[in-house]
């Protein structure tokens, strides 16, 4: 294994960084690293921090991480930025905004790409949180990248999900009533100095008055000003009352066990794609059969099974 563990273990930043660069580029000792981290997980809390892009998360992470840090917490922040659909690469804005907090040796950031992940998230994510986690953070802070109601990704990883929204929404809170309502656990109003901050509470009380949650959490809705520093407190509280409440039923074991089964199906996927793109002459077969759709003398339903049939022979 290239990542001494140990020294993982130990919390030494240049070791974290090399494990979680061996999961985003699928490093052959990947598993072997991941095994090795999974017994030591499940110590830290991870938050998830998602909502609409501009609705000031960034600001946010910056602030809840300082505050965990002058409490006396390591923390780890993923940041998860939109990835070029060309290059694979991420833009690391995230980085360049909370230089001055990532100079502290109590805190850890990391800039990670979507790999094109509808859901804002990309598996290599959970296991970058899994390296933190075995690190010995006491916080992990995953900022998602925002595209709206895709962002449900994020119950995936996080024990606590919060989502971010600013006054002046109006028709937007409605718009994404299907998708995020149900996932945050912790609902933030930034920029609560804005016009319209009551009402968007008004709206967003509504809206969670009708939802229906199998462990009948009842979100609490915080105001922030991030930028100001603002309610950063009372948002540690909100987020530590979920923590504390799960904890006292099973709804905890229920939000690991869907993560467990969601990271194995992920794995499954991944392992079976590669043992069908690494026989031999796959990639010239896929260049063929993706000639011929583009010509439309076979359509891609008919050429997947197609695959899977000469896969099964």
């Amino acid at each position: 294994m290239s990542v001494p563990v140990d020294r993982l273990f130990a919390g030494e930043p240049r070791s974290i960084a090399r494990a979680i660069t061996s999961v985003e580029s699928g490093a052959t000792d990947t598993a072997a690293l991941m095994k090795a981290v999974f017994p030591k997980t499940g110590r830290a809390l991870i938050i998830g921090i998602t909502g609409a892009p501009g609705v000031g998360k960034s600001s946010l992470v910056d602030k809840l991480a300082l505050y965990y840090k002058d409490n006396g917490s390591r923390v780890g922040i993923i940041c998860v930025d939109p990835s070029s659909p060309f290059s694979g690469g991420a833009i690391l804005g995230d980085r360049i905004r909370m230089a001055t907090l990532g100079l502290d040796k109590n805190v850890f950031i990391r800039s990670m790409a979507t790999r094109g992940n509808l859901g804002g998230l990309s598996r290599a994510t959970v296991d970058a949180v899994a390296i933190l986690d075995a690190a010995g953070f006491d916080k992990v802070i995953v900022e998602t990248v925002g595209v709206g109601q895709d962002e449900v990704e994020i119950v995936k990883t996080a024990d606590v999900s919060v989502v971010v929204l600013v006054p002046g929404m109006g028709d937007d809170i409605q718009a994404i009533k299907a998708g995020i309502m149900e996932i945050g656990d912790v609902f933030v109003i930034n920029k609560a100095d804005r016009e319209g901050v009551l009402r968007t509470q008004k709206e967003l009380e509504s809206l969670l008055s009708l939802a229906h949650r199998p462990d009948f959490w009842n979100p609490p809705i915080v105001k922030t000003i991030a930028t100001e520093n603002k309610g950063i407190e009372g948002l540690s509280a909100a987020i530590e009352s979920y923590n504390v409440f799960q904890k006292q039923g099973d709804a905890s074991l229920e939000r690991k066990k869907a993560i467990a089964k969601w990271q194995l199906l992920e794995l499954l996927q991944e392992r079976l794609l590669a043992d069908l793109l690494n026989s031999n002459g796959a990639a010239e077969w896929l260049d063929e059969i993706a000639r011929e759709i583009a010509k439309k003398k076979i359509d891609p339903y008919s050429a997947v099974e197609e695959i899977l049939t000469s896969k099964n022979r």
